[in-house]
């Protein structure tokens, strides 16, 4: 009885453990997302749309960044969301960009239709830093300013949800620079793992350079692969 007693003890500790880190890292993800360059840059950009006398885009892009700062704010504090409202965030985030870059990048987003993306939960602030990553890193670098993809596609394979992000960029690495998309990364991928243990999961993220026909640098590919609710509800 004695054993059994400690045992639990030591369960109940490791499991409040995880929880005290799981939240840890929530609050450092929504730091992350709530960029000061990002915002400041979506304002100057509202700004210059009104000095310009585009009131249509300045109306278009408040709107957009109120929408996303919105979202950012109430998922926060939030373990799971259902992938549509995940999905939407990342939508109003890729348009903001796309007003302020316009020709140096394009997205392409597609979900399968086996995935249900308002049963289908996933953890926020997951899939977002590696499309920050992915246009400011690679594809805003690219030589010609021109070009630019980005292929995003969520599918289900093996009752797991597997997003792969697919970029045309010219890898240049880290600096100092961009030190908060290489933090938004680790938060990521460290709140992906804390979740797992949390929650007894399998999920994973993984990169890989991409090379064409002549063995050159062609892109970048992220997969990441995430339990459905429905797996995670039945190992709980």
């Amino acid at each position: 009885m004695f054993y059994i007693r400690e045992k639990h003890i030591r369960q109940a500790s490791t499991r409040e453990i995880s929880r005290q880190q799981l939240i840890h890292l929530e609050m450092h993800a929504f730091q992350a997302q709530m960029d000061p360059h990002f915002i400041f840059n979506s304002l100057n950009a509202i700004h210059h749309y009104i000095l310009t006398t585009s009131t249509d885009l300045a109306s278009l892009y408040l709107t957009r960044f109120a929408r996303l700062m919105r979202l950012i704010i109430r998922n926060c504090n939030r373990e799971w969301v259902n992938l549509e409202e995940d999905i939407e965030a990342l939508e109003l985030y890729l348009q903001l960009e796309q007003l302020r870059f316009g020709p140096q990048f394009d997205y392409e987003l597609e979900i399968t239709p086996d995935v249900f993306q308002q049963v289908t939960f996933v953890p926020p602030l997951i899939i977002q830093p590696y499309i920050q990553e992915a246009i400011w890193r690679r594809l805003l670098l690219r030589p010609d300013k021109t070009g630019g993809c980005l292929r995003i596609r969520i599918s289900r394979e093996n009752e797991m949800l597997c997003v792969r992000i697919e970029d045309n960029g010219v890898n240049q690495g880290s600096s100092g620079e961009n030190a908060h998309l290489s933090q938004g990364i680790s938060i990521a991928a460290a709140r992906l793992e804390a979740i797992n243990a949390r929650y007894n999961m399998r999920s994973a993220i993984r990169e890989q350079e991409l090379y064409n026909e002549m063995q050159q640098p062609c892109g970048h590919l992220v997969i990441i692969n995430m339990q459905q609710i429905a797996a995670r509800e039945a190992v709980m």
